[in-house]
């Protein structure tokens, strides 16, 4: 039995095909357990097996929503879970990937046809959440000796275009990408001194998901989309740099990324 197992706790899994899973997975490869936090059931269970069962360790902690309360619930069930054949268990890296969802209306959209709804969604997925996500990560790190490369832990925050740049049907959902970011840099500023790395990812393009669908271009655009590579990210790209980020030294830590495909119009 080892003595101390790294978790990393990622929240956020999509269809499973994206940028929280690809992270979930390559960071089990690496030795940490992985503690899984979604929405929906089905896909954090079905993601937990899949790492299980190629020799990884992970386990899923749906949540019923992204509310404050229940984050922090969610987060407190995670401290409290015994990873199997470690004696003691210590979050070091959390990742917030989730977003808002589609269930109270589309995200993106002309400024005159964003809801209530949309707004109230957008608001719970980047910001109240990531606030109860990143005081429980935090609260997890103080915990933590200072390890080899001088770090407590490291929190990491899903990022996009929207995140510095506003466009025409971008009102709500760059609204609250706006506020995390602002948010990542605000603890990046107060926790660095705690020796508490924060990091923020700029996703510039385009990812290949199913639920990336609506935002794909049509037509003839659409598939030389598909059959350009270099026109869109790889999620496990995207995971290669999440991890190079949590291996940083302190010496030379990075706040913010900007990750964007090869062809991508800038």
């Amino acid at each position: 039995m080892s003595d101390i197992r790294s978790v990393i706790v990622v929240a956020g899994l999509g269809n499973g095909g994206g940028t929280g899973a690809s992270t979930a997975r390559l960071f089990a490869k690496e030795g940490y357990s992985v503690a899984l936090i979604a929405r929906n059931p089905d896909q954090v269970n079905k993601l937990a097996d899949e790492i299980n069962k190629a020799g990884g360790q992970a386990h899923g902690f749906p949540a019923a929503s992204y509310s404050y309360s229940d984050v922090t619930a969610v987060f407190q069930k995670i401290k409290q879970h015994s990873w199997p054949g470690h004696a003691k268990a210590e979050v070091r890296a959390a990742l917030w990937n989730a977003g808002g969802g589609a269930s109270g209306g589309p995200a993106w959209g002309p400024f005159l046809s964003v809801t209530e709804g949309s707004i109230n969604n957008q608001v719970e997925g980047n910001i109240i959440g990531p606030f109860a996500f990143s005081r429980e990560a935090i609260l997890a790190f103080q915990n933590n000796e200072i390890d080899s490369v001088g770090r407590r832990g490291t929190l990491l925050f899903t990022g996009a275009t929207a995140s510095v740049r506003g466009n025409v049907t971008t009102s709500a959902f760059a609204s609250a990408k706006f506020a995390l970011r602002a948010l990542s840099q605000s603890l990046a500023k107060e926790f660095g001194k705690q020796n508490i790395h924060v990091a923020h990812a700029i996703i510039d393009g385009g990812i290949l998901t199913d639920r990336s669908a609506d935002r794909r271009p049509s037509g003839e655009a659409e598939e030389v989309y598909l059959a350009n590579e270099d026109a869109r990210l790889n999620p496990d790209s995207i995971a290669k740099a999440y991890l190079y980020l949590t291996n940083q030294d302190r010496s030379s830590w990075t706040w913010e990324l900007d990750l964007r495909p090869a062809h991508e119009k800038w």
